[in-house]
């Protein structure tokens, strides 16, 4: 961490000196500010031990968790300080988190559409399916939607999908549906015969996929599709671009998605690394209403899980 502290002290005008070994206790002059060592190294860290949370708590009369990418942890820093401190409380940024997942979630302005991509459905099953609750549009992308792609009856060449997960996907589709709401399965795609970012983009309908093809976007018929729904929308969840957005030639439908949102008067909330680098690279940072610096946390909340840094601290105020 001393880059961190460096970095820091630069922006602050003062010396910050970086601690380690700091666990049973820091010497601080008042007024001073220092920064502790990597946390993640203590012993008894990741498995929130009793006596290691004991003595974070002794270290401080105030503990303030600021760090959402890390709520969703019950870990010492993350859980057993806040339960062993005199005082815990959260700090702006976590409070502004879940004032946006909760503006997102709890009591949306209609219609709410999430976007759901990514590489595999089994790590976003859960979510699909908390979603499919909610939601008046679900879009899926990546290797998520050629799995929807063949619970739709659709032949999807060589592409990275989960076979297994056709009766899940199915079920979403089949929710969404008794809710007269809709998984928009794509019209045209873009394919490839190879994986790199010098491969031939080829333009097809969905029902044309060749036995040898690799479906790396979504064509440019269902992207505009897409980004009318978008632009009528009043909440959007983004999370993970629709295709391989790094590769030129198939970056189409995660800029067409990206530009959608940031044209739409809706509110729009996008987390994850990838969705992040994607507003990154399409500079639309300025338009979206909230971004979220959390992954797996940003995923939890969408799922409907109370993240256990929230759990902890609401119990702390009550």
């Amino acid at each position: 961490l001393a880059p961190v502290a460096a970095r820091m002290g630069e922006l602050m005008g003062r010396n910050i000196p970086v601690v380690a070994n700091w666990v049973d206790g820091v010497n601080v002059e008042p007024g001073q500010l220092v920064m502790l060592e990597n946390c993640r190294l203590n012993v008894g860290e990741k498995k929130n031990k009793p006596e290691l949370a004991a003595k974070l708590g002794q270290l401080c009369d105030i503990f303030v968790h600021d760090a959402f990418g890390t709520a969703h942890r019950a870990e010492g820093s993350t859980y057993g300080i806040a339960e062993t401190a005199p005082i815990a409380c959260a700090g702006p940024l976590l409070a502004a988190e879940m004032d946006a997942i909760g503006k997102a979630l709890a009591a949306p302005k209609r219609p709410l559409i999430a976007i759901v991509a990514g590489s595999k459905v089994s790590t976003k099953l859960t979510i699909l399916q908390a979603l499919a609750k909610n939601v008046d549009g679900l879009i899926v992308g990546g290797g998520i939607a050629n799995t929807f792609m063949l619970a739709a009856g659709l032949k999807i060449g060589k592409s990275l999908a989960e076979p297994d997960l056709i009766g899940e996907a199915k079920a979403v589709i089949e929710a969404m549906k008794a809710r007269g709401a809709a998984v928009p399965i794509p019209t045209d795609v873009v394919t490839a015969k190879t994986f790199s970012p010098d491969a031939v983009a080829t333009v097809k309908a969905a029902t044309d996929v060749a036995d040898d093809d690799l479906i790396l976007d979504i064509g440019p018929e269902t992207a505009a599709l897409l980004a009318e729904q978008l632009k009528n929308a009043g909440t959007i969840v983004w999370n993970g671009p629709v295709g391989v957005f790094e590769f030129a030639a198939f970056e189409n439908g995660t800029k067409v998605i990206a530009q959608a949102i940031a044209e739409s008067s809706a509110f729009s909330i996008a987390g994850g690394g990838d969705t992040l680098a994607a507003i990154a690279k399409y500079g639309i940072e300025k338009d979206v209403g909230y971004i979220s610096t959390g992954g797996g946390a940003f995923l939890e909340v969408l799922e409907g899980k109370t993240l256990p840094a929230f759990e902890v601290l609401a119990r702390r105020a009550a």
